[in-house]
């Protein structure tokens, strides 16, 4: 089949290849890996402001699918019912891709995702009551302003960081 230096030839052919193989396959298990980070940087630090009456609520999104489908749909101003005296509730009219569901106690100031109803709610009040849901994220503080609005509309917005003014230029005598 083959004489004498041909088949070395051919051994150190096929062995070039298989190392060529072997770095090919690496290059695409970073590049795969670099798009992963790159994209998972766009949602890093969802946080969000929720504004309601005036006031601007701050929160953070996790991440999951459904928190960045919510994310990618902001800035939204949705007419919120008060529910139970517990939580703010609005139907979203779209169905939000979800993640893992969570079953058990909430804590005050979660941001929620009702699946069955495509509900999306704010619990500002605990009332020992255990469902399965989509955890979206939770509000910072100053949730206990829902306590008392009633049915209100509110702004859910991407936050932006306030840009870091310049320093004031040093001027010499």
């Amino acid at each position: 089949l083959c004489a004498g230096n041909q088949c070395l030839e051919v051994r150190k052919l096929r062995n070039g290849l298989r190392w060529v193989h072997r770095i090919m396959r690496r290059l695409v298990f970073i590049s795969c890996l670099l798009v992963m980070i790159m994209a998972g940087c766009a949602y890093a630090d969802m946080k969000i402001i929720v504004a309601i009456q005036g006031k601007n609520l701050y929160a953070t999104l996790e991440e999951n699918p459904a928190s960045r489908a919510f994310y990618e749909r902001l800035p939204i101003t949705v007419p919120m019912r008060d529910l139970y005296d517990r939580e703010m509730c609005y139907n979203l009219p779209y169905a939000l891709t979800t993640g893992r569901l969570v079953a058990g106690n909430y804590k005050v100031g979660d941001i929620i995702y009702w699946p069955p109803r495509h509900s999306l709610a704010i619990l500002y009040k605990q009332n020992g009551e255990r469902f399965q849901r989509q955890h979206l994220g939770h509000i910072d503080s100053g949730v206990e302003v829902f306590e008392t609005t009633g049915d209100i509309e509110v702004t859910f917005a991407p936050y932006e960081e306030p840009p870091i003014p310049a320093p004031e230029p040093i001027t010499f005598q």
